[in-house]
This record gives C-alpha cells, structure tokens and sequence, in this order.
C-alpha cells in the first residue's frame, strides 16, 4: 500500500501532488527512491479474510471463525431471551445461512422452466422430459448439498465443501505426467441445463 500526505494511493490510477499530475503507471514503474524523494511512503497491505465466514483476526494473527451453527439466545442472568411472540431468540449460524442460500441457487436455476408448468397447468400441454429431468436434478442437487452443509464440523470445512477447488490437480515426480480427480470435500456440483 502506497501512502502520501495521509491519502491511500492505489496503482495503475493517477494522482497528482504539488500540482505535478502523475500517470496511473507512474507507481509502477517508479524506483522507491522516486516514490521517497515525492513523500510516498510504503506499508504492508492490511490483511484479508473471507468475510462470508470470518470475522478477522485476532491479536495472535489467527483467523477469528463465525458461529458455526445455530444457537439459543439467552440474555445477561442466563435466561432465555423471548422475543414478543413468546418464543425464544435464536442467533443463526453459518450453516443456517448458506442452506437458505442454496435455496436462494436452486429457485434461480428452475425459474428459467417455471413457465412449462404455468403452460401444462393453463393449457394441459406436456412438459418434456428434458425439463422434468433437470428441474429434479436441481432439487436433488440443492437437499445434496443441504445435507453435505449440515455434516460439516467447522468453519474451514464448511468453507472448503461450498468454495473449494472442484478437482484435485497433481503430478507425478518420476514422469512428470498430470492427472486430476474430484476433490470429495466440495459440494456438489448444480447441474446444467442443456
């Protein structure tokens, strides 16, 4: 991260200072003794996380996991919080949240077939079979995936099965040859429509 006079500066934008405009390559290209003689000063980027699933690190550098699963909520004296229905609070985890969703993927993959219902109910004309296979597949797919979210035990398992990798890569050391299978920590695949 590239600093001046208190501003972020980012690369490959322009910027101007002491009313000499500089060109969005001029970071780039720029040895750190230019960027120092001008005031630029340079700083290690913040750090990242994935924000769907962490909260961000702690002191100790280690990544500060979200509520994995879902949980009664009780307040300060240990007593069950009750919301105005007379039911009890819940604060919802992350499983919780990616099969809502997985719902959310599955309703946007039937809408585009949605009107072959409309018609075969309006007008008795049939669905074909290529809809019928692939609106099941889909619903397969979505309690598929449902299933494998609340088998998960963790945060970075949970992480892994929705936003890994769907196939493992390797090379063989002694002949150099590549192969790859189905990485099984990842969900399963949504099915397309053809």
């Amino acid at each position: 991260m590239f600093i001046l006079a208190d501003r972020n500066l980012s690369l490959d934008v322009p910027f101007s200072h002491d009313g000499v405009m500089y060109p969005a390559n001029w970071l780039r290209l720029s040895s750190p003794e230019d960027r120092a003689a001008i005031g630029i000063s340079e700083q290690p980027e913040p750090p990242v996380w994935d924000q769907r699933f962490y909260w961000g690190y702690d002191q100790d550098g280690a990544l500060i996991p979200m509520q994995l699963n879902d949980e009664l909520v009780i307040d300060e004296e240990g007593n069950p919080d009750i919301d105005e229905n007379g039911m009890q609070r819940v604060s919802y985890g992350l499983k919780t949240r990616w099969i809502k969703e997985q719902k959310v993927i599955a309703g946007s993959l039937l809408l585009p077939t949605d009107w072959y219902i409309v018609r075969k109910t309006e007008t008795g004309i049939a669905i074909p079979e290529d809809v019928l296979a692939y609106r099941q597949a889909v619903r397969t797919a979505s309690n598929a995936r449902e299933a494998e979210i609340l088998a998960t035990t963790s945060v970075e398992e949970l992480r892994e099965l929705l936003f890994g990798s769907q196939y493992i890569y390797s090379v063989n050391p002694l002949t150099g040859e590549q192969s790859d299978s189905v990485n099984p920590d990842v969900a399963t695949p949504w099915p397309q429509f053809v």
